[in-house]
């Protein structure tokens, strides 16, 4: 059995902690341990301060959390919920260390009654979408592989359209982006999204429309599941690519778009070729081309040598029968030539000026002539008789 000290003998230890070391430190275990998380609750007692930030309580039937909203969150919410308002919240358990209380820190306020109509339109579009044929495969195009020309349709201020540039820059310098500023979430959003696509059909340079924008929650994406957006996307004229949101998240215009990309990044990547690829593809091909051209020259020049030899063999051919039938003419000149009879003893009498002396008549007395035998001629003279 333990005795129990007198009130006089407790004294505290060598280590005290103060008020503030302790707020302190159940601070950074209660945010160390939480993450963001979305919350269910009812709000009770929301007070906006000119400052813009908002404070309120969120409870249900067993407990009750203080809240607080900054003014650079509660801006984006339009205006402060009235007490009794159930809505889902997006917040990350803290400790408001000058009171050392408890208080969860609001990023994100949806009223359940608002998701539940976001959603039940949401259905209403996808179904009207579907039942004119929009989602239908047989209407997609296919991406030109090496496109000169794409038009951005997006937040000029966003980080998708850097992304899109970051990429472009990187696989194809050669690219021109054409830059079509629509503000992509909040009041205005869908009808500056589709006057943005209807504004692409009117430059005829574009070979590719990028339609996007960067993560957000659901309700920063509702612009891209609106019907007058995709009927928009769906009247674009040149293939298009639809990159919304984070890798997870699918729109309607993902489901209209000839060609969906997981984020803007992968958008930029599916419009335009890689340089190093081409550039690669390009030295096949010269190296093919030059193979091709290679072979082609050896076979040409193996056929030319065989024609050559063919014509060389034909030639040789046809002199030898010329020269044949040239010498058989010659013999048969030959043993036609006068010439051959004076070599069996014939001569031939003929007067100076070359002619042949064929009759006696024709030999007067006293002239000359010669007779002409087989080695030369003979001189001579007519004597009278």
């Amino acid at each position: 059995m333990t005795q129990s000290l007198p009130l006089s003998q407790i004294a505290p230890t060598d280590e005290v902690w103060t008020v503030s070391q302790l707020t302190s430190a159940a601070k950074r275990v209660v945010e160390g341990e939480f993450m963001p998380v979305w919350i269910r609750g009812e709000v009770v007692g929301c007070k906006a301060w000119s400052s813009g930030h908002w404070y309120f309580g969120l409870r249900d039937r067993g407990s009750q959390v203080r809240c607080c909203m900054w003014s650079r969150y509660s801006q984006l919410a339009a205006e402060p919920p009235k007490d009794g308002t159930e809505v889902f919240v997006l917040a990350k358990p803290g400790i408001y260390e000058a009171k050392g209380e408890f208080q969860l820190n609001v990023t994100r306020m949806l009223p359940t009654a608002a998701i539940g109509a976001a959603r039940r339109e949401l259905e209403r579009v996808k179904e009207l979408l579907q039942r004119d044929g929009l989602f239908d495969h047989a209407r997609k195009r296919p991406i030109p592989a090496l496109a000169c020309t794409v038009a951005v349709v997006t937040s000029a201020d966003g980080a998708a359209l850097r992304d899109v540039i970051t990429v472009v820059g990187k696989r194809w310098p050669c690219c021109r982006l054409v830059v079509v500023n629509a503000r992509v979430q909040g009041d205005g959003a869908v009808h500056a999204l589709a006057r943005a696509l209807a504004l692409v059909n009117r430059i005829p340079e574009i070979e590719i429309c990028i339609v996007g924008r960067g993560g957000g929650g659901r309700e920063d994406l509702a612009a891209f599941n609106s019907e007058a957006v995709c009927r928009a996307l769906a009247a674009v004229r040149v293939p298009t690519i639809s990159a919304v949101g984070h890798e997870t998240d699918v729109s309607l215009t993902d489901l209209v778009a000839d060609l969906r990309a997981a984020t803007p990044s992968a958008a930029a990547e599916m419009a335009v070729a890689d340089r190093r690829e081409v550039s690669r593809r390009l030295d096949d091909l010269a190296a093919r081309l030059a193979g091709g051209l290679g072979s082609r020259t050896r076979l040409a020049a193996e056929r030319l040598a065989r024609t050559r030899d063919r014509l060389h063999g034909a030639m040789e051919a046809v002199i030898r029968h010329e020269r044949h039938r040239a010498d058989r003419l010659g013999a048969q000149l030959d043993a036609l030539s006068p010439l051959r009879i004076l070599d069996r003893g014939y001569a031939v009498p003929v007067r100076p000026d070359g002619s042949v002396l064929k009759r006696r008549a024709e030999f007067a007395p006293g002239a000359p002539f010669r007779l002409r035998v087989a080695d030369g001629d003979v001189p001579s003279r007519v004597e009278p008789s």
